[in-house]
């Protein structure tokens, strides 16, 4: 009857009861079972639940249960606080509910790009595999034969970073009490192995024109890809910033200077760098990449992405879209995406050697967006300008010669 008359006051007050235990009525109306006790030399209080949800009755209940524990030499408040824990992941019982868990919170510390990339991967690759599985179900031949999927269409690296992050997860679940090993740790060593240095490239003007001539003749392939290919080698961009390039990126295509301005957030740059403006890259467009852009803006005339997926234009093409077109051109082993930027450097710099231009050395690989250390952002990206245009031309006239 007492814990049922008090009335809330002008501040919070205690209802004692026996053994430390007390009714706290509070200013909102609010009454919640309190139990007061000691543990390493500290002070603590227990929270047993609300009134009238808790009768008096399973108050003492509980307040002799936690004084149990604690001449057990237990904290009362460890073990509430691993039974809240459990039961908040509790519904987190599919490996793919955990990864969106363990996303959440990975995000944070990821770019938004990066992140984007990452989710992008499990929802491809890992969750139409073991997705519904619950996590303690996932077994390493079950990992693995997921990852053999992405090695055999040639994604050796995609298929490590890949491992990577289902490892990451799992060691999120071990420590959320959710999982008990790491199957994709086990695995690690099963993976085909991968050197990441080495992406095979064309080293001669004759066979980089032939490949993008077999691309463009290619009936098999998404118009979007076909054309990214060609903007890819006319840049010698990196893939993955053709993939995301966007509309609004390319200014002046019927001026005399047009540029593509590649915001620092898509660079490869440190995090930091990445959230600073002046890091943006500026690539000079030759005649023929102004007139692929043009071309892919009128094929693409719904929506942002310069280059949308086959699926929808609310994304553009995926990260293996671009590999896979080579290897099923027969170029596996011998040119990636990425090995573009190598056939340029090498061309580019054997000219410039035949030539005795040895300062384009240094305009070359400023083109490539390698930034010198050293030298403010905003003087790296206007420097040689006037020539990284001559050269952007001069490339795209022997890869693509006018007619």
């Amino acid at each position: 009857m007492a814990c049922k008359r008090a009335v809330p006051r002008d501040r919070d007050w205690k209802l004692a009861d026996g053994g430390s235990l007390y009714l706290l009525i509070k200013t909102s109306g609010t009454k919640s079972w309190r139990w007061k006790y000691r543990f390493g030399q500290k002070e603590k209080q227990l929270t047993l639940g609300l009134y009238p949800a808790v009768s008096v009755t399973q108050a003492r209940r509980a307040r002799d249960t936690a004084r149990q524990q604690l001449r057990e030499g237990i904290d009362p408040g460890v073990v509430r606080q691993q039974a809240k824990a459990r039961a908040s992941t509790a519904a987190l019982d599919s490996f793919e509910a955990i990864a969106r868990a363990w996303h959440v919170g990975k995000a944070s510390t990821l770019t938004g790009r990066y992140a984007g990339q990452v989710m992008d991967r499990l929802e491809a690759d890992v969750f139409p595999r073991f997705g519904r599985l619950p996590i303690g179900e996932v077994t390493p031949p079950i990992v693995l034969a997921a990852i053999r999927k992405i090695e055999e269409r040639g994604a050796l690296e995609m298929a490590h970073r890949v491992r990577m992050h289902v490892s990451d997860i799992f060691v999120w679940a071990i420590a959320s009490g959710l999982a008990e090993n790491d199957p994709a740790a086990i695995i690690r060593k099963a993976l085909v192995p991968t050197n990441g240095k080495l992406r095979p490239a064309l080293t001669r003007i004759k066979d980089a024109r032939a490949l993008l001539d077999a691309i463009m003749a290619s009936t098999t392939t998404w118009r979007s890809t076909r054309i990214a290919s060609q903007l890819l080698a006319l840049t010698a961009a990196r893939p993955g910033v053709v993939r995301l390039a966007e509309r609004h990126e390319f200014e002046d295509l019927d001026g005399p200077k047009p540029i593509w301005r590649i915001p620092a957030s898509k660079m490869k740059l440190t995090r930091e760098r990445k959230e600073d403006l002046t890091f943006e890259f500026v690539i000079p467009l030759s005649r023929q990449a102004v007139a692929i852009v043009k071309a892919a803006m009128n094929t693409n005339a719904g929506g942002n992405w310069l280059f949308p997926g086959a699926q929808g234009w609310k994304k553009p093409i995926s990260d293996s879209t671009l590999s896979k077109q080579y290897r099923d051109l027969g170029y596996t082993g011998r040119h990636v995406p990425h090995g573009w930027r190598a056939t340029f450097s090498t061309i580019m710099n054997e000219i410039a050697g035949e030539q005795g231009r040895k300062d384009d050395r240094e305009v070359i690989d400023l083109m490539l967006a390698h930034i010198k250390e050293g030298v403010e952002a905003a003087y790296n990206r206007a420097l040689y300008m006037p020539r990284r245009r001559e050269l952007a031309q001069a490339w795209a006239d022997m890869l693509m010669p006018p007619e």
